[in-house]
């Protein structure tokens, strides 16, 4: 364990609990909304299309008797490309020392062989919760037939839980009284991280993200999954709260990169105007943004552009 990461030395109550829990599930299934209403604000992009998470993302949750770091995962599923396998096993490496984990089954969709599969990964952890997430999208008639599915889902593959929440995280039901559940599973300890932080993600790493929710908004269609953003160059003029950024939006083939572009460029200009708002509001700065579209050929099943972009193995 790195020495930022080692638990900060402080005289607190000896009833305070802090620790970790994986929010997980299928793509799209609610998690990273699930982990912005419990933290209170947003630190995960959201999306209405599946695998938009690519990176486990924490979350810290501090109050005076706990500290709550909640770990949103990449949605676990068969994967076809190298990218594929790298988030799945991303996934595996955070389920290892978490103490408790949420598995997201919506409610406005049966439960399938993908959730078998997560649920039997998890089977090992000592404390398991089920969130029936998106609870505003049914009919109390379905939500509870979707209950009982989850208990007879659980019954069938033998997996000891301690709770089934149903909740919308979207409209913040019910989220309070997961989190106060999850405090149970916490084990006595101080704070491991500075309390007065929500996230630990490097601040790089939420603006590209921040570029990536704007990018794949309206072109998700045209570019299912096919889109990276990586910062070239990052600087804060002296004296002045303003900070020139320059960026690569990185597609796969030539096709892509004209669609990204736009006619006569407006999609891109679009986008950088849509960012460049996101991000001031991130920084609390005003930024010059540069974007540049780049063709990383087949870079999702490329080991070597999956490695300059961070998804490296284990």
């Amino acid at each position: 364990m790195s020495n930022e990461m080692a638990p900060l030395a402080q005289s607190i109550d000896d009833q305070h609990r802090a620790g970790f829990v994986a929010i997980v599930g299928r793509p799209n299934t609610g998690k990273s909304t699930l982990v912005n209403a419990m933290v209170g604000e947003k630190i995960v992009i959201t999306s209405p299309h599946p695998n938009t998470t690519r990176n486990p993302i924490r979350g810290i949750i501090s109050r005076p008797t706990f500290q709550m770091i909640v770990v949103d995962t990449p949605g676990v599923h068969k994967p076809k490309t190298l990218l594929g396998t790298r988030l799945n096993a991303m996934v595996s490496e955070n389920l290892e020392s978490v103490d408790a984990v949420v598995l997201c089954l919506p409610a406005d969709e049966a439960i399938g062989l993908g959730d078998e599969f997560i649920a039997k990964q998890v089977a090992g952890q000592k404390r398991i919760y089920i969130a029936a997430t998106k609870t505003d999208r049914v009919k109390p008639e379905q939500l509870m037939q979707h209950l009982m599915a989850i208990s007879e889902f659980a019954q069938k593959l033998g997996i000891s839980f301690q709770e089934i929440v149903p909740l919308s995280a979207k409209n913040s039901e019910q989220t309070e009284l997961l989190l106060e559940l999850l405090v149970s599973s916490l084990p006595l300890s101080p704070s491991l991280y500075p309390e007065d932080i929500s996230t630990d993600q490097a601040q790089e790493l939420m603006i590209t993200e921040l570029i990536r929710e704007v990018a794949i908004a309206d072109l998700y269609e045209e570019l299912p999954h096919s889109v990276m953003i990586t910062i070239d160059e990052m600087s804060e003029r002296e004296g002045k709260n303003f900070f020139d950024i320059h960026a690569t939006i990185h597609v796969e083939r030539d096709s892509q990169k004209s669609i990204i572009i736009g006619p006569q460029g407006t999609r891109l200009k679009a986008i950088g105007i849509k960012s460049r708002l996101a991000i001031e509001g991130l920084l609390g700065a005003k930024i010059f943004l540069g974007l540049h579209v780049k063709i990383s050929k087949e870079w999702q099943r490329d080991p070597k552009a999956l490695s300059r972009m961070g998804f490296t193995e284990r």
